[in-house]
């Protein structure tokens, strides 16, 4: 995809967002894409100054993830070596308007009360990529028809639906065709097999009723000095252990068992809540952590759920002053240094949710979302339909940036990456 110095300002950003993607698999030696999903020959980036994105593609040479190279006279000849989810990736971008770009960088909130058409505009005008059901729904066969019901108005990449089915009191689907699920506390008495097996016929159920993330498991240490104090994770009993070591066997065998049964997971809260007091959902003090730092072994629940292979990783919204000044989903300390560079995280990363959580409130709406992308983060979540709209022109505007653009676009690249690999993406 190539820009014009005459076009239109729109064109241009809508340049930078996509031509970003193309560009960047080219130089890591993967072709560009045609609408038909062929590599093109000779395809130039459109966008070579801009820092590349991190990419599923691969030089000729270089080895993914289960890959080995051959050092063989043979394998000189070979000038690239196409990845076909880097393919798929370029093809579906260079299908994809402005709006739709930015729309898989939005999930919003369908809460029970609104019943199945609650976010119809969200998912029609503004494309978000994800739907997380929200506030306690009953019975399978009505998730199921919304579930149905919202894959029929998608149009492009198809969406994320997500729940949090952690278990215990964070439990938003249940009834007929749910298993009451036992909190994180009560879970990992059950031993890390059996607990994998539960887990995974709990997936299944998910699956049954068209649900494919579970916003799940928690990776938060909450110390036993601090216990049911802690206002987000132990007062629920939310957490898997007191120490690092009793979280991490339990956590990582519920996300076994969701990826056994075919559900992407979110390991959370990044970089950890369960040294605070107050609790981010429904307040503004209290969220500060002044312990954590960046060699903190209360980090490694996360490595340990990265290493398993999350899908996704949730950060906080909390704030840890050792690590940086802002808040952690707007601090590149945390979501792109830390996380993505020490602890060698290069899969999507989503808020909390920032329409409704009180840790947020202070900040404008639309720059819960620049701020969140700016700082490497991927999809912003959002429990109010009504944000999308503002989260989205404010997107839209930040794009004349080029580093904000280069980081949007790397943004979309790992979203359709992932989407791609869980087949929510049309490689056809």
């Amino acid at each position: 995809m190539t820009t014009s110095s005459s076009g239109a300002s729109g064109r241009h950003r809508r340049a930078l967002l996509a031509g970003l993607i193309t560009g960047t698999s080219v130089a890591l030696g993967v072709g560009a894409c045609t609408p038909s999903g062929t590599p093109s020959t000779g395809a130039s980036s459109t966008s070579a100054s801009l820092p590349p994105a991190t990419s599923a593609s691969t030089t000729a040479g270089t080895a993914t993830a289960g890959e080995t190279t051959s050092n063989s006279s043979s394998s000189s000849s070979a000038s690239t070596s196409v990845d076909p989810i880097g393919a798929c990736v370029d093809t579906a971008v260079a299908g994809l308007s402005e709006e739709e770009q930015i729309g898989q960088l939005l999930m919003v909130g369908l809460d029970a009360g609104a019943g199945a058409r609650g976010v119809d505009s969200a998912v029609t005008e503004h494309h978000v990529g994800g739907v997380i059901l929200l506030g306690g729904w009953s019975g399978a066969a009505t998730v199921t028809a919304v579930t149905e019901h919202l894959n029929s108005i998608a149009t492009g990449p198809k969406l994320f639906l997500a729940a949090d089915q952690e278990g215990g009191q964070v439990q938003q689907l249940k009834g007929a065709g749910f298993s009451t699920i036992p909190s994180a506390t009560q879970q990992a008495t059950l031993g890390p097999a059996a607990l994998r097996e539960a887990a995974t016929d709990w997936a299944q159920e998910l699956v049954d009723v068209g649900i494919n993330v579970n916003l799940a498991p928690v990776a938060d240490t909450v110390p036993a000095d601090i216990g049911t104090a802690n206002g987000p994770i132990g007062r629920y009993h939310r957490e898997y252990g007191s120490t690092p070591a009793a979280v991490i066997p339990p956590m990582t065998a519920f996300l076994a068992g969701m990826h056994d049964g075919e559900v992407m997971t979110a390991v959370k809260h990044f970089p950890g809540i369960g040294r605070i007091r107050g609790n981010t959902d429904s307040s503004a003090t209290g969220i500060t952590d002044p312990t954590t730092t960046l060699d903190d072994p209360y980090l490694e629940p996360f490595r340990a759920g990265i290493d398993a292979g999350t899908d996704f990783v949730m950060v906080s919204s909390a704030a840890y002053p050792k690590i940086a000044a802002a808040q952690a989903l707007f601090a590149p300390e945390i979501v792109t240094d830390l996380l993505r560079t020490r602890l060698g995280y290069d899969g999507v990363v989503i808020t909390d949710d920032v329409g409704a959580a009180a840790a947020v409130a202070a900040t404008p709406i639309g720059e819960r979302a620049t701020k969140f992308i700016a700082a490497g983060g991927d999809i912003v979540l959002t429990a109010k339909a009504s944000d999308i709209p503002v989260m989205a022109r404010a997107v839209k505007a930040e794009l004349a940036d080029e580093e904000f653009a280069a980081k949007a676009g790397a943004a979309l690249e790992r979203v359709l990456t992932l989407k791609a690999r869980r087949g929510l993406l049309d490689c056809s």
